[in-house]
């Protein structure tokens, strides 16, 4: 790891941190060994000083990296003015996000519910989808993941967060990913809607075929039932605001959050003007959704992404770290995987060590089952951060 000149950056140790953190906090994450207390560009820093390169952007929220000039200034601007608005009132930058969003949202999906967070746009997915419908069944992938809520819960695919929650609220089948044959044939007259993510991330970083994808569309349509797209984590990042868009479909539902506001906490449900008239008035709703903090925070970054020409950005950065891992030919590497700056490295062995050792050596990555290193770095990446990355990478592998 790199150490910063700035040493003394927080009152506690990491140790004195992590300690509190343990014995106060419920023990739902297995913790590292440093607590993160200040970010600069591509860069976080400990509470000793030690600078790592962010090559995880806190599981893809922090698209812009940390402390960007522009948003820092937007929101403490936003700050001064108002940050809480129930949408039973209007907002000027609720407007203004809302015109921003009509400029990348999928055709036809011309309305919006703003939540807080990436699980609670799933949640209104799956009420709308009820709402529509009559139905509550789901047809998901294999593999799958859309939250640890009790709704979005049971469209997750894994059983180490199903499990205990079980019966869980929705009914649901988990079929194989990529296969179109496999979701048409446990569609019945009670299927609601198929959910899928257009490249899975918690699942390995899979991408989906576009032929998967538009095959998937037309069962959706001719079944009569809503196809939802869950965005959470490849929005933004992978070469176009929609990977599902990108591949050459429209679906019914689209949710996105994560990258959306640069980590600050805002959830993104669009749907089509059926659906939407569909909903009675009160049928959803959020105290915090919407507000103008979170509008400003996301109106900002999107205007970035467009203005500074971040989408194509990420498209030739991640296919140049694709082509430099490939270029390795490291035996311990089984495949490269990916789209844009979301990219799954699958070893021929379990990630933890690699994982560790490249935290050592200064960068922080992601693990993706048992097996894959995830990368989902900032947006703003350069050719040196990708140059850093390979050195790290090269040489915890060899």
């Amino acid at each position: 790891m790199t150490t910063s000149s700035a040493s003394a950056i927080a009152s506690r140790t990491d140790s004195e941190i992590l300690d509190i953190e343990r014995a106060d906090l419920i023990p739902l994450y297995a913790k590292r060994d440093i607590a993160l207390v200040r970010g600069d560009g591509a860069y976080l820093f400990d509470a000793a000083g030690n600078r790592y390169l962010d090559a995880m952007s806190n599981y893809g929220v922090a698209a812009l990296g940390h402390a960007h000039p522009r948003f820092t200034a937007a929101m403490t601007d936003q700050l001064g003015l108002l940050t809480t608005g129930h949408q039973s009132f209007g907002s000027e930058v609720r407007a203004e996000l809302l015109t921003e969003i009509a400029k990348i949202a999928p055709e036809g999906l011309d309305r919006s519910f703003l939540s807080n967070s990436g699980a609670e746009a799933v949640e209104a997915a799956l009420k709308f989808a009820q709402a529509t419908t009559g139905k509550q069944r789901l047809v998901a992938a294999k593999r799958g993941y859309h939250g640890r809520t009790l709704g979005a819960l049971s469209a997750t695919a894994d059983k180490k967060y199903r499990d205990p929650f079980e019966p869980l609220p929705l009914p649901s089948v988990h079929v194989a990913w990529n296969s179109a044959e496999a979701i048409e044939a446990e569609i019945d007259d009670a299927t609601a809607a198929i959910i899928l993510e257009p490249i899975q991330g918690e699942g390995g970083i899979h991408v989906a075929d576009p032929a998967y994808l538009k095959a998937v569309r037309e069962i959706a349509t001719r079944h009569n039932v809503l196809l939802i797209v869950d965005e959470i984590q490849s929005g933004f990042r992978t070469g176009a605001p929609f990977a599902s868009v990108a591949a050459g479909i429209v679906p019914d539902i689209v949710v996105t959050a994560k990258a959306i506001a640069n980590g600050f906490p805002i959830g993104l449900t669009l749907v089509n003007e059926a659906i939407s008239a569909s909903l009675p008035g009160g049928a959803h709703g959020s105290t915090f959704g919407g507000n103008p903090l979170a509008c400003r925070a996301a109106l900002e970054t999107l205007r970035i992404f467009r203005e500074d020409g971040l989408y194509d950005h990420a498209a030739t950065l991640g296919t140049d770290i694709v082509s430099r891992i490939e270029a390795l030919k490291n035996p311990g590497i089984r495949a490269v995987r990916g789209k844009g700056l979301m990219i799954g490295i699958e070893l021929k062995q379990k990630s933890t060590p690699v994982l560790r050792g490249l935290q050592e050596r200064g960068v922080l990555t992601l693990p993706a089952g048992t097996t894959v290193i995830r990368l989902l770095p900032p947006m703003i990446w350069q050719a040196a951060q990708v140059d850093e990355l390979m050195t790290a990478l090269e040489d915890v592998l060899s």
